[in-house]
């Protein structure tokens, strides 16, 4: 005991400030370069990147409308066999809702009442819009008034708003905020999309309040139109330059391709009445973005000495089977195995550094050809079928050389295929279903809302729809259901159960 006292008197001596006085503690524990706060322009780059489509959107939304398809089942089983697989339900609620919105709540709130950064708030208000329309399409009643506000205001528990009020808001904000952009302003100049240009953002805006507006066809044509007319008013995307596109790197690849090119390279195929659609339509599209591997045997077979291009030997894969089954159709076919269908080209569309494409001219216009049909804007629609059609061939170009559609290509195919009398709604949504390829979340709603192009449904047997052929929304997270649940229940009794088959407010029958 003697010993232990020496040894505290000896510290007390040989070391008093570590008890006498605690001056400058406080700065010697916090680390110099640890981050206090986050740029917004910073946070803004961030979400639109993590914006890109990834390997849920393959899963589900393009699967839904048959573009792509895969036989395989286990994590995987998702639309390709109409099941709820809750793991991969719950894709945009992870990258849009936990992630997205909450970045930029945030931005909103740092910049709302900084004179200076206006353009930068208007931008976030722009991407949050766009942020939203992807989480209440894919599952209806979402938290919208109360989201992404637990670090702000400490609400944990956000309540769920109903579809329909959800629209009227966004309606609200990209008319507002496109508006609002004001080139006089200081810029955004570290934009990762236009470098800042504020006629660019505009137009982008004005796109999707164009696209918000559409989403009403069905159940609120008159709001719809007075919605299309202010986006016509605002201005709408002119050309491919104002694509709202992302250019992936190799430090930031492409998420489609990183998977295609990865463990899941073997696992996705072309759909069957995709390919069939564009090889009875001699579309020229169909050699920039299909590859066979001609007699392959495994998914290790699949090498480039067995790639063929050739869009006569394109092959897509039927759905209604799994990887035992769909030996039956194999051989029917005489090909080699199941691994001897058309894929996505992993080396150009589906590269790493390919482009995601998020908002289009080519749907932009599209869009509108379908508003003047229905005289809700003024033009041709016919004029603006052939532009849709002619800048989605040109946008392939983005993705390199080897993906550009000749121009003489381009002139035959829109002189065999102008717009036909008595089918304008089929043919125009039918090719904004081409335009939005790999866009999944849009070619889903799209879908859901013009009910083009017609398509099979999925005859797996084992479905887990119960009152519909095609699935309508995803299912709510089962984190969601566990955390916030009596929130999530009130919006399962406002809005109908929380089955695959449950349809949103404005996909009205």
């Amino acid at each position: 005991m003697k010993k232990i006292f020496k040894a505290i008197i000896i510290a007390i001596t040989v070391f008093p400030l570590l008890i006498s006085c605690d001056k400058g503690f406080d700065e010697m524990n916090v680390n110099p370069i640890a981050l206090t706060a986050v740029e917004p322009a910073y946070q803004l780059n961030t979400t639109i990147v993590n914006s890109a489509p990834a390997y849920g959107n393959l899963s589900y939304e393009t699967t839904i409308v048959k573009q792509m398809i895969t036989p395989f089942s286990g994590q995987g089983s998702a639309a390709n066999f109409n099941q709820d697989n809750r793991g991969v339900t719950s894709g945009n609620w992870t990258t849009f809702y936990r992630g997205i919105i909450k970045e930029l709540t945030d931005v909103v709130a740092k910049t709302k009442d900084d004179a200076n950064r206006t353009n930068l708030y208007n931008m976030a208000r722009i991407w949050r819009a766009y942020g939203f329309m992807i989480l209440t399409d894919t599952y209806g009643n979402v938290p919208y008034s109360e989201a992404g506000k637990g670090f702000l205001e400490g609400n944990t528990g956000p309540a769920y708003d109903n579809q329909e009020s959800i629209y009227s808001d966004i309606l609200n904000e990209l008319e507002t905020a496109s508006a609002s952009l004001d080139a006089s302003k200081p810029l955004v100049a570290s934009d990762v999309l236009y470098g800042g240009d504020v006629a660019k953002w505009k137009r982008l805006g004005n796109s999707l309040l164009l696209r918000a507006a559409m989403r009403l066809s069905k159940v609120n044509p008159t709001k719809a139109a007075e919605y299309v007319a202010k986006a016509v008013a605002g201005g709408l995307m002119q050309s491919n330059r104002d694509n709202a596109m992302i250019r992936h790197t190799a430090s930031f690849t492409n998420p489609v391709g990183s998977s295609l090119n990865g463990g899941q390279s073997a696992f996705f195929y072309l759909d069957k009445e995709f390919v069939d659609y564009l090889v009875v339509n001699n579309d020229p599209r169909l050699a920039s973005i299909a590859v066979r591997y001609v007699g392959a045997q495994s998914g290790a077979d699949q090498v480039e000495s067995k790639a063929n291009r050739n869009v006569a030997v394109q092959i897509g894969m039927p759905q209604g089977y799994d990887n035992t089954t769909i030996s039956k159709d194999v051989a029917e076919k005489k090909l080699a195995s199941l691994w001897d269908y058309s894929q996505l080209d992993k080396t150009r569309m589906a590269a790493l550094t390919a482009p995601s494409f998020l908002v289009t001219y080519a749907q932009t216009q599209l869009l509108l050809a379908e508003a003047v049909f229905r005289k809700w804007a003024t033009g041709d629609a016919a004029t603006l079928y052939t532009a849709g059609i002619r800048s989605h061939m040109e946008q392939l170009a983005d993705y390199g050389a080897a993906t550009a559609v000749p121009e003489a290509n381009i002139a035959a195919y829109l002189a065999a295929h102008p717009l036909t009398a008595g089918k304008e709604l089929q043919e125009i949504n039918t090719q904004y279903w081409v335009a939005c390829f790999l866009v999944g979340q849009e070619a889903f709603a799209n879908f859901r809302r013009s009910n083009f192009p017609v398509l099979t449904p999925n005859p797996y047997p084992g479905s887990d729809l119960k009152t519909e052929p095609f699935i309508r929304r995803l299912t709510y997270t089962d984190a969601e259901l566990n955390v916030n649940h009596d929130n999530v229940q009130k919006a399962i009794a406002q809005q109908g159960l929380d089955l695959l088959d449950t349809r949103v407010w404005w996909d009205k029958k």
